[in-house]
């Protein structure tokens, strides 16, 4: 095979890691590993928490298939590491520096996208029990949320074009 070919692979599990990201938060961190993900949902700041375990759960997988693939010459297997592994770091990226602020790297950020996500979170972590959530992706995030905030961004520019009525006053 040749290196487009890996390339290519790499893309495709990265945009995998999505869907499994998306059913590992649904009917895992909200399933059976709750124990794990509930410190996440309880409203308050921890530097470090027990939802960080899931770091392990990913990051395990990824580097398995990075140094058997490489080991064995089974470079496909190395791809598919590579590509979990950069899902990883987009995720630490977006969730943890993004949305949740650990790092203030982008804490004034104007773009949509970031807007979209931070709102889509918000309405996960409005739900603080096991059940009843929402919006368990991160990456790719439902019509709605981007609906809300082109709707916040509509009312703000229409805030921002009303001028105060001017008082004449008689001289």
């Amino acid at each position: 095979m040749n290196w487009v070919v890996y390339i290519l692979i790499v893309a495709a599990a990265f945009l995998l890691m999505e869907f499994v990201a998306w059913v590992a938060h649904k009917y895992v961190m909200h399933g059976f590993l709750w124990f794990l993900h509930e410190d996440h949902h309880d409203g308050g700041y921890h530097p470090f928490q027990k939802n960080d375990a899931f770091f392990l759960i990913f990051a395990i997988p990824s580097w398995l298939s990075i140094m058997y693939g490489f080991m064995g010459q089974m470079y496909w297997l190395a791809a598919i590491g590579i590509g979990i592994f950069i899902y990883g770091w987009c995720y630490f990226l977006v969730h943890d520096v993004i949305i949740h602020q650990r790092f203030k790297w982008f804490a004034k950020s104007n773009n949509r996208y970031i807007k979209v996500m931070r709102w889509a979170h918000k309405m996960h972590h409005k739900h603080r029990q096991k059940e009843g959530g929402e919006s368990f992706g991160l990456l790719i995030v439902p019509i709605r949320y981007w609906d809300k905030v082109k709707h916040d961004e509509a009312r703000q520019t229409e805030q921002q074009q009303v001028t105060p009525k001017q008082v004449h006053t008689a001289a």
